[in-house]
């Protein structure tokens, strides 16, 4: 079999193990992040990884990416001889070998995608493929030429239409997640590791990574596939490895019961998915929005005439196709970006436009769907992140209350169960899921009456989403509210006392709890601009409703 880049390939025997990991452990200061974890892979299988945030992943994968090494245990793949002399061969023809560098995971055909991008923005798609590993003329120059082609070949491969000439920095979050796997394929990787691969991406687009991953698995590529998503699993999984507390606590078939792969997750029965407490009547409106437009550079509208209201005690669900404007509006309301037209009022009192600083002094949190790159200060302490939003009410005469600030962080942390080694630990440090809780808490520690959650639980596993859907739970009967953004529409349906729909940065319509089912919230969210007009189900209450 030949590659893109005409080389041909050594492709595993169906079935044969190409990766072996044997009791291996790792601990970093405070924390046993791997305990003794076994894991195998074989040759055209797609082997899922699964646990709670926390639970171990990042840290196996960091070690078969050369990112990380074990304390403890031993890595062994299949191919040639082992080049360290310590190393050892197994009686099955697997040899140890120690992995120190990406470089040493490519040369043992190991390949990782990860969650967070790893792509220069400033350098194409081409570029980016092959960034190192530039094809060269007789001259010893970059052969553009040639690596455009190839590049072309891998974007077709991947289904994704944009030139090999277009830089990175003009493509969206799916088109990012299509070029990392295109540039994993130049590697003619035999193991392919790829961490959340559809957390970004629409059903359409994930459908079209199953493809992929199929193909390469009838190749004879070894895949192990991290994933929160539990559906995912039978429709692409052959075999699952549960991880908890960092050891594999069960290898079990991938048709496994849900509940069972719960279980075993969590080592303990989720009853219920969705525990919304819904208010037996909803207080006063704390937000109101009328007539919210903002136009583009081109003059065509982002959003245009957006009207809703949030009331205290109650969770609005914003719902729509990706796209449609929801989390623009959400960004405009909490000031982030100005607007055109329109007022934000909270309790009846006009915010001004562009401005976060006011929207915080009225009570107003944000938890945007990008938690690295806007929720938390990646490289500072988990309690200089919790404390932010609340720095001027610890600044006394130009000095922070540095005491009260370790006191209410310790509070917030341990009412939310972060796992983590200490208050000084960076936020970097964290599981997704434990990133989360921080960028939340700090909005609690800032006393605030409407929180706005986008994308609230996106890579979150299932036991971390039901602890936010308890806060949320908490936060509502305490008389505050959520405005929640959310792409997962049982989430939507599971967690909303009322639904605002958006399609092509519209309001479609608004729909009870009773009257949201997935058929009804799609309706409204391919409904074309221009198509009649919203569907209530209170018209006084809905006169201002949102979806995306």
């Amino acid at each position: 079999m030949t590659d893109v880049n005409g080389d041909v390939r050594d492709d595993a025997p169906a079935g044969r193990e190409l990766l072996r990991v044997e009791g291996v452990a790792k601990s970093f200061p405070g924390v046993r992040a791997l305990d003794g974890v076994d894991l195998s892979l074989r040759a055209g299988e797609v082997h899922v990884l699964l646990g709670e945030n926390g639970a171990g992943k990042s840290t196996l994968i960091k070690m078969l990416s050369g990112a990380h090494r074990p304390d403890a245990g031993r890595i062994l793949v299949a191919g040639g001889p082992a080049d360290d002399p310590a190393a050892t061969t197994a009686p099955d023809g697997l040899h140890e070998v120690r992995i120190r560098s990406a470089q040493d995971a490519e040369r043992l055909g190991i390949a990782t995608i990860y969650q967070e991008f790893n792509l220069v923005p400033g350098l194409t798609v081409a570029e980016n493929i092959f960034l190192g590993r530039q094809p060269r003329t007789a001259l010893r120059l970059i052969d553009r030429k040639t690596m455009r082609a190839r590049a072309a070949e891998l974007l077709r491969r991947v289904r994704l239409d944009v030139s090999p000439d277009t830089p990175v920095a003009e493509l969206g979050i799916a088109r990012l997640q299509m070029v990392e796997i295109a540039k994993a394929l130049s590697l003619r990787a035999r193991v392919l590791i790829m961490d959340e691969p559809t957390a970004v991406l629409t059903s359409e687009e994930v459908e079209t990574l199953f493809a992929i991953v199929r193909e390469l698995r009838d190749e004879g590529v070894g895949i192990i596939f991290i994933t929160h998503h539990l559906e995912e699993i039978g429709a692409l999984g052959d075999r699952v490895t549960v991880l908890r507390d960092g050891r594999s606590v069960a290898e079990v078939p991938a048709g496994t019961d849900e509940d069972e792969l719960i279980r075993l997750m969590v080592g303990r029965d989720i009853a219920e998915q969705y525990p919304r407490q819904r208010p037996e009547a909803p207080g006063a409106p704390l937000l109101r929005v009328r007539g919210l437009t903002r136009h583009g550079p081109n003059g065509t509208p982002v959003f245009e005439d957006i009207d809703f209201e949030v009331r205290a005690g109650e969770v609005v669900g914003l719902a729509g196709l990706v796209g449609a404007g929801r989390t623009e509006v959400a960004r405009a309301v909490f000031g982030v970006d100005r607007y055109d037209a329109g007022t934000v009022e909270i309790d009846g009192q006009a915010l001004a436009p562009g401005d976060v600083r006011a929207a915080m002094r009225a009570g107003l949190g944000l938890v945007p769907e990008d938690r690295k790159g806007q929720g938390l200060v990646l490289d500072a302490s988990l309690q200089d992140n919790l404390t932010l939003a609340r720095l001027d009410r610890d600044t006394r005469g130009g000095l922070v209350d540095r005491r009260g600030q370790r006191r209410a962080a310790a509070e917030v942390a341990g009412q939310l169960k972060v796992r983590m080694s200490g208050l000084g630990q960076h936020a970097r440090t964290l599981s997704g899921g434990n990133q989360q809780k921080i960028v939340i808490g700090k909005w609690l520690l800032a006393d605030t009456r409407l929180l706005i959650l986008d994308e609230p639980t996106r890579g979150i596993d299932v036991g971390a989403k039901v602890e936010i859907y308890q806060l949320v739970n908490e936060l509502t009967a305490a008389g505050r509210a959520v405005l929640m953004i959310s792409s997962d529409l049982p989430e939507v349906l599971g967690m909303s006392d009322r639904v605002l729909v958006m399609a092509q940065g519209r309001l479609a319509g608004e729909l009870s709890a009773d009257e949201a089912t997935q058929d009804a919230v799609m309706e409204l969210a391919v409904r074309p601009a221009g198509a009649s007009g919203p569907r209530h189900t209170n018209e006084s209450a809905m006169e201002g409703s949102d979806v995306r």
